[in-house]
């Protein structure tokens, strides 16, 4: 397709790709909500995060496999219409049970719509620079899902109630469930790779460091980030308003640390890499300390905003230059990475919070990024330029 049938395909892409992250972290907004309307713990609650986490990290390498053959539009129809039904589900589900339930069924499609909307843009097009731009912009709805979805879950839990909140997650992926059936063409997959070449990567030191550090150091930014609205209300004293404020903040300061990151690593990657999880761990410890300080907090607040939107930047420029022979995998194996730190992290951080107090969640970071700063190392001592890797 070309002229505004790409764009318009892309976008539907983005709306798509964004209704999905926007179901994943959305719910981070609406933790202490879930756990008043259910009667739940604050830890229990954030079961809907970890556990949606772990069906990802499951699925990250074999759904994208086990599709791999089928019409790539009947795939995104499926997987958004897993969203939509759970998701549509969520807003009446009458227990915590059938909540969590609605919550990690659909997780299992989430590596394979986002890796084949992904791949659709990086197929759109008829210039490398068209290409380029049109898979930055799907790019846009994942970080528009993290940043956009917890906030307005939050204020529309407050302000409303908890339904409202699910049933913003359910509008978005119908949405882009019915601009899917009605524009988007059949798209027939031509030459599938073979799964024996992508699954050889994980032969390479490289890259399992790569992979251990990105886990590590997520462990620690979405395991706290998982108890980040009970912690701005409970710890720092935040009204219901600035907390939803915090965390739209937050959420910004994510996307500067995104393109300061892009500019830091071609300059000095290995500096980067090494001294970005040393930045988060000095910033956390500074959180835990200015505790209620409004004022304090808030500006440790942004800071950390722009530290874990490098931090998220590197991970993925680790993962992503240890494998360039083989991109999808290394992606899918990159999400099962990632979500499955955000589930170990998110346990981490309850477990404290269990032990001492919603405070004490923020040192939950420490271990993880401890272990991320040694993974990093090893993975920097790893990497060869003859094997592919220039960082």
């Amino acid at each position: 397709m070309k002229g505004i049938s790409n764009r318009l395909l892309v976008l539907i892409l983005t709306l798509g790709v964004f209704g999905i992250l926007n179901t994943e972290m959305g719910i981070v907004g609406v933790i202490p909500y879930v756990a008043e309307r259910f009667g739940v713990s604050v830890p229990d609650a954030g079961i809907l995060v970890s556990g949606f986490a772990l069906i990802v990290a499951i699925a990250g390498p074999t759904m994208p496999l086990l599709f791999s053959r089928m019409n790539r539009k009947t795939v995104m129809l499926l997987a958004l219409g897993v969203f939509s039904a759970c998701n549509l589900f969520s807003v009446v589900a009458p227990t915590f049970e059938l909540l969590l339930a609605a919550r990690v069924i659909p997780a299992a499609f989430h590596p394979l719509y986002v890796s084949m909307a992904m791949a659709v843009a990086q197929q759109t097009g008829d210039t490398a620079a068209e290409r380029a731009r049109n898979s930055a912009q799907v790019f846009v709805g994942v970080s528009a899902g993290m940043v956009v979805g917890a906030p307005v879950a939050g204020v529309l839990a407050s302000s409303i109630d908890l339904s409202a909140a699910m049933a913003f997650f359910a509008i978005v992926t119908v949405a882009a469930l019915m601009l899917t059936v009605a524009f988007v063409p059949s798209m027939p997959v031509e030459k599938p790779m073979s799964y024996g070449r992508q699954v050889a990567i994980l032969k390479k030191p490289v890259v399992l460091a790569s992979l251990l550090a990105a886990a590590s150091i997520n462990a620690a930014i979405f395991g706290f980030y998982s108890y980040l609205s009970d912690y701005l209300g409970s710890a720092v004293g935040m009204g219901a308003a600035l907390v939803g404020g915090g965390l739209l903040v937050y959420g910004l300061a994510n996307i500067v640390g995104n393109m300061a990151a892009g500019r830091a690593l071609g300059v000095s990657s290995r500096a980067v890499m090494v001294m970005g999880p040393i930045a988060l761990a000095v910033l956390y410890v500074a959180l835990y300390l200015a505790g209620n300080a409004l004022i304090a907090a808030s500006a440790v607040l942004i800071a950390l905003g722009v530290a874990v939107g490098v931090a998220n930047t590197t991970d993925q420029y680790m993962v992503s230059r240890s494998a360039p022979e083989a991109p999808d995998f290394a992606n899918g194996m990159f999400l099962t990475a990632t979500n499955l730190g955000t589930t170990v992290g998110t346990s981490v951080c309850g477990a404290l919070i269990t032990a001492g107090g919603t405070q004490l969640s923020v040192l939950g970071t420490l271990p993880c990024l401890a272990l991320g700063v040694l993974f990093t190392v090893f993975r920097l001592r790893c990497a060869h330029v003859g094997e592919g890797d220039a960082a």
